[in-house]
């Protein structure tokens, strides 16, 4: 217990200040409006922290905390306050404290300006996390399947060289296709940018790859599996800003109730790691994986109609939840076999 509070301390610290600080900027509605978006940050960004786990825990001590440090102040400021102000900057064509100063003082304006944004951000962010499930799902030496001999028939078409690259772009185009033709090139690039980040990122890390024990086992490197474990989060969390400006138009309470949110998703990820708990549920992280399979669908699909923030948060609780419910009774059934095995009957 004292171990997990220690994981939490910061996030929990954060938290009574930034609710503080909400109630002091704008009162009780501040305040409610804060707490509703640390829960929607951290309910929906949950298969985000199993994922990150899963990378982290073969990460360097080091660069683990280079992610709770450095990590959190670009999660913080730099994908929840910087980056929307450069998107509108570019798209209204004024610099940054012009779009900071209207953020402030014309919050409205600055959320329509935002939001005109979501067709490029959503094809960004739903193809590079399409590509993160692809490459799970494809993942030709992945040996462990949920879902038995369907997920190991897809396992071995892994084989196939850059399969996960040609559904991608192919669901791109059908998707784009479907846009009005004022809309299709900006978004079409924004799309295959999504999926060259990723190819990006990967062709870094194997470039950079190194043997982390006497058995030659290949892990990402640190700064290699920063910037990837920063390009997801981004992925996630900017669509969440737009999403905010339903719940409040107010930009210090979206950030403050956003960066707590973040803050509790770190210390979730760093509580995952320290305690093993991918190691002991097995089906954790490929319910994460399919929970992200979902989101990246979910924002395709928002391209062309609305779709409800429950819907999206749903969605992936229900995959974590199924993962670990299967892993519980995988633990059984090996404990039972174990039993059973130590102790036949007479």
């Amino acid at each position: 217990m004292l171990a997990l509070l220690r994981n939490f301390r910061w996030s929990l610290m954060f938290l009574v200040v930034a609710l503080f600080l909400s109630w002091h900027w704008a009162g009780l509605d501040g305040l409610a409006a804060a707490a509703i978006l640390i829960v929607l940050e951290i309910s929906l960004s949950f298969d985000n922290a199993v994922v990150n786990a899963s990378i982290l825990q073969k990460m360097e001590s080091v660069w683990q905390k280079r992610f709770l440090t450095w990590g959190m102040l670009i999660a913080v400021f730099g994908m929840r306050m910087l980056f929307p102000l450069m998107v509108v900057a570019l798209i209204a064509k004024m610099n940054m404290w012009d779009v900071a100063t209207m953020a402030i003082n014309d919050p409205q304006t600055y959320a329509h300006h935002l939001e005109s944004s979501h067709l490029q951000v959503a094809a960004f962010g739903g193809m590079f996390l399409l590509m993160v499930f692809f490459g799970f799902i494809f993942d030709k030496d992945k040996d462990i399947h949920w879902l038995g001999r369907a997920e190991a028939w897809l396992s071995r078409m892994g084989k196939l060289e850059s399969l996960e690259i040609i559904f991608a772009l192919l669901l791109l185009l059908i998707s784009v296709s479907y846009l009005p033709d004022a809309n299709q090139a900006s978004t079409l690039i924004a799309g295959i940018a999504g999926v060259i980040v990723f190819v990006l990122l990967g062709s870094i890390n194997k470039l950079m790859e190194v043997s982390i024990d006497v058995a030659g086992t290949a892990a990402r490197t640190g700064l290699a599996s920063f910037l990837y474990l920063e390009v997801l989060d981004a992925s996630f969390s900017f669509d969440g800003v737009i999403g905010a400006f339903a719940i409040t138009k107010d930009v210090v309470i979206i950030m403050l109730g956003l960066g707590v949110g973040a803050l509790f998703v770190r210390s979730i990820t760093i509580a995952l790691v320290d305690n093993g708990v991918l190691a002991d549920y097995r089906y954790l992280s490929h319910g994460a994986h399919y929970a992200i399979g979902a989101l990246a669908t979910i924002m395709i699909l928002s391209m062309h109609m609305e779709v409800p923030e429950v819907l999206t948060g749903l969605i992936g609780i229900i995959f974590i939840s199924a993962g670990m419910w299967s892993s519980i009774r995988h633990n059984k059934r090996d404990a039972l076999i174990t039993h059973t095995h130590n102790h036949p009957t007479p």
